[in-house]
């Protein structure tokens, strides 16, 4: 039988301090059955502390997920970041957690797919085992996006927490592990979901602050109206092409944007509530966080060889999905 790559472990780290709805009525202009009847959130975490980027919470899944799975640090072949909050723009965030993980000399990468990143990343990862060049690759979805949130926009600073999730991945002749993924993206939705400002076309300035371009910037209704669509059109892709229906899934493993657009593309698929996972509620919106933060939730509840779906939609705009079967 063919080598699938397989997850063997999954971990996760979320920052202590706690935002909750109630907590932002204080510092914009909201109230918590507004945020929570759109976005079925109801507190975020972020992470505080001079000089914590996000390569320090990618750090702490990363050293927990490797005690978790026995891994020595020496033993990881490759280590990948998806994340649209690095430390910096040069060296990767990558770089940094395998420095601050005690991982030695090996190569690292970061993705940039926004929240479409960790599936994008999951399914670079597997290629590594697939072709047996490598034995173990650690794939992680980390942001801070506390730090580029607009605390004066109410229509997104109520969206957005911080956290990180990873994942290791290793060989499997059994059948289990990634079967199959899709990956989209659409130049077009550059206006619609962005932070302008810190790249090479808008380079930090003065101007570029006062005009606030290094916050975040939606326009809520367009990307909705895209996200629920290609988000449920990529799950059921990966579905029709694996000859699959609702009743053979365990799991939709969705990218906690919104519950409005995760019912939609449930329905899509045909499962009910009950195979949904869930947790925008706890964390709200950690972009290349979001799916392994819910495997790392729901890991006593899955079975080895449960399907899983993974779909997710992000700014770009990006979307994909991968067809999973549990390895454990």
């Amino acid at each position: 039988m063919s080598i699938k790559a397989a997850i063997t472990g999954v971990s996760a780290y979320l920052p202590e301090d706690v935002l909750t709805n109630a907590d932002l009525e204080k510092i914009v202009e909201t109230n918590d059955e507004w945020i929570t009847s759109r976005t079925g959130i109801k507190e975020r975490r972020i992470l505080k502390g001079e000089g914590l980027g996000t390569s320090f919470m990618a750090a702490e899944a990363v050293k927990s997920l490797l005690k978790k799975t026995n891994t020595k640090p020496e033993e990881v072949d490759l280590v990948i970041v998806a994340t649209v909050t690095p430390d910096y723009l040069f060296p990767s965030t990558a770089n940094l957690v395998c420095t601050q993980a005690g991982i030695p000399a090996i190569g690292s990468f970061d993705i940039l797919a926004a929240c479409s990143g960790f599936i994008y990343a999951l399914s670079t990862g597997s290629q590594f085992i697939e072709s047996g060049r490598y034995k173990k690759v650690v794939v992680v979805g980390a942001d801070k996006m506390s730090s580029i949130i607009d605390w004066t926009d109410r229509t997104t600073c109520i969206l957005f927490g911080d956290g990180a999730g990873a994942v290791m991945l290793e060989a499997n002749e059994e059948g289990l592990g990634l079967q199959d993924f899709r990956m989209h993206s659409d130049g077009t939705g550059e206006d619609h979901l962005n932070m302008r400002g810190g790249g090479s076309k808008f380079p930090a300035s003065h101007e570029t602050v006062d005009q606030r371009l290094h916050y975040i910037r939606q326009e809520g209704q367009a990307v909705f109206k895209f996200a629920v669509t290609k988000m449920a059109d990529t799950a059921e892709e990966i579905m029709k092409a694996n000859n699959l229906t609702g009743d053979d899934i365990a799991y939709l493993v969705p990218h906690q944007a919104n519950k409005r657009i995760i019912d939609a593309t449930a329905r899509r698929m045909g499962v009910g509530e009950d195979k949904v996972m869930l947790n925008i509620n706890k964390y709200g919106n950690t972009t290349a966080a979001t799916i392994p933060l819910c495997l790392f939730d729901y890991e006593s509840k899955l079975k080895k060889g449960d399907n899983l779906i993974l779909a997710a939609f992000g700014g770009g705009f990006t979307w994909a999905s991968a067809y999973l079967k549990w390895a454990y």
